[in-house]
């Protein structure tokens, strides 16, 4: 508790010093966020700050439930532990940004959803699936999330608190300000619960600060996120195991950059450093674990980009980055890569209604050969309410340090793997006509050398890290939005994935794991006091039972700076494992109090 108080204590330091620091006039300048995506041209999805309030959620990252993307909770709150998966992905294929920079956790995938944020920092969650850029980098075989922060630049002060079944717990504050070309925001949450079953406890602390700094021309910004979480991990690597496990993480993150424009020229240079602790053991009910793992990476990224919007090409862009991985662990071991980067990227209207763009990278890897990778979407519009699109890139993955050298009496890696690489097709249409809006895309994803961890007989001992030669995946991606009135608001998506490998009798651990059928919906009701919102989804796994979850909020407004909320998750009480073999929660009611001025 000391420490946190003193990281709070550190952060207001800062924040104090540099308003001190600061002079100048006030400029009245529009926020530069993540250009970069101006060459997406492929369907996206969006939650944005305002859709928390609706849905029954605790965080950003429990929000891309509403959104075509498969979130693999092993916890009862996403936000502790959770996996993502895109398009018939497996954990490790999903690309995680934070405004734009890569955020995935070399250790493994399973921390790629440790990212020290509340609900009150996020201004949105994009997400790209399928044909994106690769402008980013790694990673990004089915798709990308990009969370993105909001800017503090109006005086607001939060507080939240809640309470429910299973003795949980939740508190949040959040104050942010705009002085003159300064503005600052700090949030501090904590959860608590006693969990659903055994060794299903958890608690979390997050502590975020943000800034930002007009300056001529353009915006200096700088966000340092802390994250620490201790839980009960029963059985969340050796499903159907009867492990009794315990897991802490602790989450450093330092995010900042500056944006300048002038005479359409922007040029964008930034520095990110994220650090990780992971502490983890598989048997917490031994005096004394014969299994018991410390790690710690870090990563750091420096980059700069520049665009100019010229005549003949449109917005085009190319940047440069250098990246830096290291671990030090106790079944890992202690290993560093790098990487250099140099990218480009194009986007141009050819017409009224043709659009196209264009990226291509280049990235150079100390623990492998060069690689190139690129993108190119087309996009038609038919008539104003609707249009085609098209999409073709290609994508690589560089193994996890756990892929490579990890080893216990259970899973062995692999230190000759070879990195993964794919090609993603897609072909789309959209329409959009008043408050009905629709749209379905159809994808089809090759790729080489995919990675599992693998059993290649019932009674081989380990698991071992192996490269698959070919790994196939087809699907239909669909989504429907239709505001019935101005009281009812109704979203919609459906997804349907085929994935077929290439290697027969081998018995996968991860890639069948993927959601065959995935349909979500949201009901939004609007009333004269507040809101009630009804969410809907149904998922069904390869060669599994589907299951069906019905999760519910009700807003009470007090007046207009106070409101009570109630959380139903699970209404119906269906018993479900997201991941075969680990127990999910129940029916789960919280209920609390939101004061916002």
């Amino acid at each position: 508790m000391l420490k946190r108080y003193g990281l709070i204590s550190i952060i207001i330091s800062g924040w104090v010093s540099f308003a001190l620091a600061q002079s100048g006039s006030e400029l009245d300048l529009e926020r530069i966020v993540i250009t970069k995506e101006k060459v997406h041209l492929s369907r996206s999805y969006c939650v944005k700050s305002s859709d928390l309030e609706e849905l029954p959620v605790d965080s950003p990252i429990e929000a891309l439930n509403t959104l075509p993307i498969d979130l693999q909770s092993r916890s009862p709150k996403a936000a502790i532990q959770a996996d993502f998966s895109l398009r018939g992905s497996n954990f490790q294929e999903v690309l995680v940004l934070l405004d734009g920079q890569r955020i995935n956790d070399p250790q493994t995938g399973h921390h790629n959803a440790d990212i020290p944020m509340t609900k009150e920092d996020m201004e949105r969650v994009d997400l790209l699936p399928g044909v994106s850029s690769a402008m980013f980098g790694s990673d990004s075989i089915g798709g990308a999330v990009n969370f993105i922060l909001k800017k503090p630049d109006r005086r607001k002060i939060v507080f939240e608190s809640s309470g429910g079944q299973n003795k949980t717990w939740s508190g949040l504050f959040s104050a942010s300000d705009k002085i003159g070309n300064l503005g600052a925001r700090l949030s501090v949450e904590n959860q608590e619960s006693a969990g659903f079953y055994t060794d299903t406890d958890f608690k979390k602390f997050t502590a975020h600060f943000d800034s930002c700094v007009d300056v001529q021309d353009g915006e200096y910004n700088l966000s340092f996120g802390y994250q620490e979480k201790e839980f009960g991990a029963y059985d969340f690597y050796t499903p159907a195991s009867g492990y009794q496990s315990k897991e802490w993480t602790k989450t450093y993150l330092l995010d900042t950059g500056l944006n300048l424009e002038k005479g359409g020229f922007l040029i964008k240079p930034n520095f990110l450093w994220r650090r990780h602790y992971d502490k983890f053991m598989l048997d917490k009910t031994l005096i004394r674990s014969r299994y018991l793992n410390h790690t710690r990476t870090d990563m750091f990224t420096p980059n700069i980009y520049l665009q100019k919007d010229l005549p003949f090409l449109g917005k085009a862009g190319m940047g440069l980055e250098y990246g830096e991985e290291l671990i030090n662990g106790v079944y890992l071991g202690k290993h560093k890569r790098n990487h250099k980067s140099i990218f480009i990227d194009d986007a141009k209207d050819l017409s009224d209604k043709l659009s196209f763009g264009t990226s291509f990278r280049a990235d150079n890897f100390s623990s492998s050969e060069s690689v190139f990778t690129g993108s190119a979407s087309l996009k038609y519009k038919i008539t104003p309410e609707t249009a085609l699109r098209s999409g073709v890139s290609r994508s690589t993955r560089i193994p996890s340090f756990t892929e490579l050298y990890y080893s216990d009496p259970t899973t062995v890696g692999n230190s000759a793997l070879a990195n993964e690489e794919s090609m993603n097709y897609q072909l789309g249409f959209d329409y959009k006509l008043d408050r009905l809006s629709f749209g379905s895309t159809v994808f089809y994803r090759r790729a080489k050398d995919f990675i599992d961890w693998v059993k290649s007989s019932p009674g081989q001992a380990r698991w071992e890290a192996q490269n698959i030669d070919k790994n196939e995946s087809f699907g239909i991606e669909n989504s429907f939005r239709f505001e019935i009135n101005q009281t009812l608001t109704f979203d919609a998506n459906y997804t349907f994935v085929n994935n077929r490998f290439s290697k027969q009798g081998y018995t996968y651990k991860y890639g069948p794991n993927y959601a065959k059928h995935l349909l979500n919906s949201e009901l939004l009701i609007k009333l004269p006091f507040g809101t009630q919102s009804f969410g809907f989804t149904y998922k069904k796994k390869p060669v599994r039972d589907g299951w069906f979850l019905l999760n519910a909020r009700l807003n009470y407004n007090l007046n207009q700076h106070s409101s009570l909320f109630l959380n139903a998750t699970n209404l119906c009480n269906v018993g479900y494992q997201e991941i075969e073999g680990i127990p999910s929660p129940g029916r789960w009611v919280e209920g609390g109090v939101r004061l916002d001025w």
